[in-house]
């Protein structure tokens, strides 16, 4: 009879052991996909989501790949130009033809308790709410404290040369130089910090600001056909990864809103 019992638990055991196996495989690779540093350590960080799909198809380069964006505008490979940020033409074009500089415009997009001055567009004093660092910042235009408030390029006008734009020609330098969609008002020293880094380089240290910064460069680059690095990806796709459906940023989420100001 206990040879019969001892059997029948042997028995058991076999079929119960490959089932254990096969749930602990799988815990495993739930684990593995929703803690970020297991995902890291293991090299199986996965994105999912609107944001992660667009940046499955970024075209991917090597570093010292300068990978062409798009067929055309395309300016003549006999006579490759220097990179320089005039080239862009930041603050050169009124495409919302309001009559206002474009960092004007973002300013009176990205700040709060605006006071203008008067009869003008040009931003006087307000409230940003910095999301590169998280801090609260007042804005006062003057020789010494308008810079405590910068506009950034989300993608870096220096790494977007790198991704494809230095082929481009002078109307699609100028439409990415002052898209607003690239454009963000924040706090002048995280400006500095970021410089022209790309996301394997550089993330906002405010980390609930990461994802839609993510999603924000990712936005940019497919808009304008430009390529990653394969750090670049591998960074944005670890975000992307702590927030599973993070959508890309509508033209509506960075259009100029009329602003209810006052007149200084």
């Amino acid at each position: 009879m206990s040879e019969h019992l001892t059997y029948r638990h042997a028995s058991d055991w076999l079929i119960i052991q490959p089932l254990a196996v096969l749930i602990g495989v799988i815990c495993a690779l739930v684990a593995v996909q929703q803690c970020e540093p297991i995902a890291q350590l293991v090299g199986q960080t996965r994105a999912i989501g609107p944001a992660a799909q667009v940046l499955a198809t970024l075209p991917v380069r090597s570093d010292g790949d300068v990978r062409s964006s798009s067929s055309e505008s395309i300016a003549s490979a006999s006579s490759p130009r220097p990179y320089s940020r005039d080239i862009f033409g930041y603050q050169q074009t009124d495409d919302d033809g309001d009559g206002c500089p474009i960092r004007e415009d973002i300013l009176a997009r990205d700040l709060t308790h605006i006071r203008f001055r008067a009869g003008t567009c040009i931003v006087e004093s307000g409230d940003l709410s910095d999301p590169y660092t998280g801090s609260l910042i007042h804005f006062q235009r003057g020789r010494t404290t308008s810079s405590l408030v910068q506009i950034d390029h989300i993608v870096a006008l220096h790494d977007a040369w790198k991704s494809g734009a230095s082929q481009w020609g002078s109307t699609q330098l100028m439409a990415l130089g002052n898209d607003p969609l690239n454009l963000l008002a924040v706090q002048g020293k995280a400006n500095q910090d970021k410089s022209d880094a790309s996301a394997d380089q550089w993330l906002p240290s405010h980390q609930q600001f990461r994802c839609a910064y993510a999603a924000r460069q990712i936005a940019v680059k497919s808009r304008y056909g430009l390529s990653v690095t394969v750090g670049e990806k591998n960074a944005l796709a670890r975000v992307l990864h702590g927030c599973p459906g993070q959508p890309l940023p509508t033209e509506n989420a960075v259009a100029i809103p009329s602003q209810q100001a006052e007149q200084g």
